[in-house]
């Protein structure tokens, strides 16, 4: 009983965290991206959007692999794999464009 339990919560933080959860990449994946690429931003600003980047593709890697382990294997991955490729240039663009500005910015106004 409590291994399917822990499977099914493995599953359901793996399914937030996925590309497969349209939702989640406001609420979950992009603020934890920024979090991840703090450091780097520290470091040097030019670091921002490939620290994010990384970071928003490990939310993502994370995702499938909690689901991976709590599941026996993984779903249409191609089609996944495209929506976080689809993602991640929007989010790119929404960085580029200035919508998601680096710490420094913030802290500089």
């Amino acid at each position: 009983m409590t291994r399917k339990v822990v499977d099914s919560a493995l599953v359901v933080i793996g399914f937030i965290l996925s590309p497969l959860s349209w939702w989640n990449d406001l609420v979950v994946n992009v603020p934890l991206a920024y979090l991840f690429s703090l450091p780097f931003t520290l470091l040097h600003e030019s670091l921002f959007l490939p620290a994010f980047i990384i970071g928003y593709w490990l939310t993502n890697l994370l995702g499938f692999l909690l689901m991976h382990v709590g599941f026996s294997g993984m779903r249409d991955f191609k089609q996944a794999l495209f929506i976080s490729l689809l993602y991640t240039l929007l989010v790119a663009m929404l960085v580029i464009g200035g919508m998601i500005p680096p710490l420094t910015h913030l802290l500089t106004k």
